[in-house]
């Protein structure tokens, strides 16, 4: 074991969901959301930024952003917003939702929604115009005019699923911080003998070899990663079978500085001397969300 500390670098992948009003956009992101994004619906791009660094910090390397034409300053903005997000190193898509105007004239009647940028139809003949720029530069446009709801999810699945590869996130964190966003496992450390407790460790956290060892030395810490460590072996075949591309797993304690910081220290190690999966098919990544705040 090293005292590094394990930076949380990894590039971001941003998609932005945007396009005509009733085309989809909802359905989109519910189906990011299954393949392992973090999905936010009509956020200011002017906190886009703000907002990945914080989902980077806790391990969350997969955004979805939807955005409409709700205000004009947010539609101009995407495009300074993509090129800060290509300075940061990180990546950017834009999906493109379209449907005919009867269609979504219909979609409207029978759902009763009001449309965001007034009456119809004339309002769906100024988003157009509104949204045209993002028409331009996104990656993929979609008809959803003569698809179900069904067909849509599977479409944008198959667009963002990397077939048999999955990113694995694991990241320390403290419940007193708030619990870990976007995590499908929990682990809940707070248990075990407190470091925190010794007025020698206290100041010091799970990269400093002395917590690492106060940690480690209690059996009921072993039996943890243990325990984690066969459940990860077990699930994470199975979850690239399933087709899933990200799982997220959190490992808390009270303050996330001490106990957490070395168990996920401990877990990296040994899927270092034995990797999870041989074929190389699972990138595992690990973070450290609350060891540089104050306990």
């Amino acid at each position: 074991m090293t005292d590094d500390f394990i930076a949380p670098d990894g590039a971001v992948e941003l998609v932005v969901v945007t396009g005509l009003s009733g085309a989809g956009k909802s359905t989109s992101l519910n189906a990011l959301a299954d393949v392992g994004y973090y999905c936010v619906d009509n956020l200011p791009t002017s906190m886009v930024p703000e907002l990945i660094e914080t989902l980077r910090s806790q391990g969350q390397l997969r955004v979805a952003a939807g955005i409409d034409a709700r205000g004009v300053a947010h539609v101009e903005g995407v495009l300074d917003l993509l090129t800060e997000i290509s300075k940061r190193g990180d990546t950017a898509r834009i999906v493109f939702l379209e449907a005919r105007d009867q269609c979504l004239l219909r979609r409207f009647s029978e759902t009763r929604r009001l449309h965001p940028l007034g009456f119809l139809p004339d309002a769906i003949h100024s988003e157009r115009a509104l949204l045209d720029p993002l028409r331009n530069i996104a990656e993929e446009e979609i008809d959803t005019s003569d698809i179900s709801g069904r067909q849509l999810r599977n479409r944008i699945k198959d667009l963002f699923t990397s077939s048999g590869s999955l990113n694995v996130a694991v990241t320390s964190f403290g419940f007193k911080h708030g619990s870990l966003a976007g995590a499908e496992l929990l682990f809940d450390a707070r248990f075990l003998e407190n470091p925190y407790d010794v007025e020698q460790l206290r100041a010091l956290t799970g990269f400093d070899a002395r917590v690492f060892d106060f940690v480690m030395r209690q059996p009921d810490a072993v039996a943890l990663v243990d325990l984690i460590e066969r459940h990860l072996r077990f699930q994470i075949p199975r979850t690239v079978l399933e087709g899933r591309a990200y799982l997220n797993i959190g490992i808390g304690c009270t303050g996330g500085q001490h106990r957490s910081v070395s168990l996920v220290r401990e877990l990296a190690a040994r899927f270092e001397a034995r990797p999870v999966d041989p074929e190389q098919r699972v990138t595992c990544r690990y973070f450290h969300r609350d060891a540089g705040v104050s306990p």
